[in-house]
C-alpha cells in the first residue's frame, strides 16, 4: 500500500468492540469486495469493503474474515483467509500478502488460505447458532450490482438454511459512527494532503486555465503524498457550473470575473477528506461575490457551533434553515413575505440552498450512521452550507470536516485557508 502502516491496535480493538454486541454462539463472516470489470479485460481500481478494512486493515482482494468468539478452541475464534499466491500471480499481479504479513497488519494470528474456507466454516458452524452477515444498508444506497457478500449470503442460506441469520450492518454502523484516536489521525492526514493540494491550486488558478487543469494539480499533489487520489469524483466548477451541485465534467475554461467552486478531498489509508472552497478566478472577489461568500461562511461557523452532543440531524438542519433564511433576506434574495407564505415542507430558503449541511465522514465519504442518533463525541461530520444564484452566476459552498469532542468541536481542516481576504492574498502572491 502507498500509505504508512497503521497500528493494528485499531483493528484489534474494533473486533473486540464488535464481539461485545453479538449473541451467544455466533459467527461473523465478511468477504472482501470484488474487483469490478469495465470492458473487455479491463477492471476498475480495487476498493476494499469498508467493514472488512475496519476490522482487519487488509487491503487485498479475495480476503475473508471469520469471527467465532464462542468456539471451544481459542485458536479458531479469529481467522483470516487470504489469497494464496504463486509464481504466475507474482509475475502478472505482483506481491500478495504472506500469512506473516496478514498477522502483522490485522493482529489475527490464525491465517489460512481461501481454498480452506468452506471446510473450516463447516467445522465452525457445528458450534454456532447465529450467523452474522453484512449487507449494504446505507440509506443512500441504490446500487444494483451484486457484491461478493451478496453472493455469499445466497450461498450460505441455501447451504445452511436452519441457522438464525442476523444483520451485521446495524452493529457495525453504530460502532463506526464513533471514531477512535487512530481514525481521527488518519482523517486529519487526509485533510492535510487536501490542504497541500488547495494551496497549490491557489498558485495556478487564473483566467484562461481549464477546469481539468485544476483537477490535475490536485491529482498530482494527492498522489505525490501517498494518497490513491481523490476520495470521490472531484467537482471543479467555474462560473455558472458552480450552481450545478454535482457538476463533474470539469471541461470548461475559467473566465475573468467568475468564481471557481471546488469540492474535492484526498483519500488516505481508505479514510477520506471532503473539502469545498470557492475562490475568485482572477484573485479578487467582487463586492457582491464577497457579500454572498461572507454570508455562507457565517452559516458554516454557526452550523459548526450546533454540532454539540445531544443534537441530531433533523433538529440541526431545521436550525440551520432558520439561520440561512436570515442571511438570504439580508442578501435580498427572499423577503419576509416569502417566508410568511412558505410551504413548511419546502421552505423559501431552499430555492437558494437546496441540499443538506452535514453528513458523517470516515471510511466512506458519506459514512454510515443513523440520521436520528444524537450527536456524540467521536463523530466526524462535514459542514457544507452553500448559496446558489444562477441568475447572478454565483455559486458558493464552503466545507470543513468537524470532529465532535467532549469539550466542543475540532476542525480537522483548520489550517486550510477559508477567509476571503486570506484567499485573495495567497492568490496574488504569484
Amino acid at each position: 500500500m502507498r500509505y504508512q502502516p497503521i497500528d493494528n491496535k485499531l483493528f484489534i480493538e474494533n473486533r473486540k468492540d464488535l464481539i461485545k454486541g453479538l449473541r451467544p454462539n455466533s459467527i461473523v463472516i465478511i468477504h472482501a469486495n470484488d474487483i469490478y470489470p469495465t470492458n473487455g479485460d479491463g477492471v476498475m481500481p480495487f476498493k476494499q469493503n469498508s467493514e472488512l478494512f475496519y476490522l482487519t486493515g487488509i487491503d487485498q482482494e479475495e480476503t475473508i474474515l471469520v469471527l467465532a468468539p464462542g468456539f471451544p478452541d481459542p485458536k479458531m475464534r479469529e481467522l483470516l483467509f487470504l489469497r494464496e499466491t504463486n509464481e504466475l500471480i507474482a509475475i502478472w499481479e505482483g506481491h500478495k500478502l504472506t500469512k506473516e504479513e496478514g498477522t502483522k497488519t490485522s493482529g489475527i494470528k490464525n491465517i489460512k488460505w481461501t481454498q480452506e474456507f468452506e471446510q473450516i466454516l463447516h467445522t465452525l458452524l457445528a458450534e454456532c447458532d447465529h450467523i452474522y452477515l453484512p449487507s449494504n444498508e446505507h440509506i443512500r444506497s441504490s446500487s444494483k450490482v451484486e457484491t461478493s457478500n451478496d453472493r455469499f449470503i445466497k450461498w450460505c442460506m441455501d447451504r445452511y438454511p436452519l441457522f438464525n441469520y442476523e444483520r451485521l450492518s446495524p452493529l457495525l454502523y453504530k460502532q463506526r459512527m464513533i471514531k477512535s484516536d487512530i481514525e481521527v489521525e488518519l482523517l486529519e492526514h487526509a485533510c492535510h494532503i487536501t490542504e497541500i493540494g488547495f494551496r497549490r491550486v491557489l498558485e495556478v488558478v487564473e483566467p484562461g486555465v481549464w477546469e481539468y487543469e485544476v483537477e490535475a494539480e490536485y491529482a498530482h499533489t494527492f498522489i505525490s503524498n501517498r494518497s490513491k487520489g481523490f476520495a470521490y469524483t472531484p467537482i471543479i466548477a467555474g462560473g455558472g457550473n458552480s450552481c450545478v451541485l454535482h457538476y463533474i465534467e470539469n471541461n470548461q475554461q475559467l473566465r475573468d470575473g467568475d468564481l471557481l467552486l471546488m469540492d474535492v478531498g484526498a483519500e488516505y489509508a481508505n479514510y477520506n477528506a471532503d473539502m469545498t472552497r470557492t475562490i475568485p478566478v482572477n484573485g479578487k472577489f467582487t463586492k457582491r461575490q464577497k457579500q454572498v461568500y461572507e454570508a455562507v461562511l457565517r452559516v458554516k461557523n454557526m452550523a459548526t457551533e450546533l454540532l454539540t452532543p445531544g443534537n441530531s440531524i433533523p433538529r440541526y438542519h431545521k436550525e440551520i434553515g432558520e439561520i440561512m433564511t436570515g442571511e438570504l433576506i439580508d442578501l435580498g434574495l427572499i423577503d419576509k413575505t416569502d417566508v410568511k407564505n412558505q410551504d413548511k415542507n419546502n421552505p423559501a430558503y431552499r430555492k437558494y440552498f437546496m441540499h443538506g449541511t452535514s453528513h458523517h465522514l470516515g471510511l466512506d465519504v458519506h459514512d454510515v450512521g443513523s440520521v436520528y442518533r444524537e450527536f456524540a463525541p467521536g463523530m466526524v461530520f462535514t459542514v457544507e452550507p452553500g448559496i446558489y444564484i444562477p441568475q447572478e452566476n454565483i455559486g458558493i459552498r464552503i466545507e470543513d470536516n468537524i470532529l465532535i469532542t467532549k469539550e466542543g468541536t475540532k476542525n480537522l481542516m483548520r489550517n486550510i485557508p477559508i477567509h476571503a481576504d486570506e484567499i485573495e492574498d495567497l492568490m496574488n502572491r504569484k
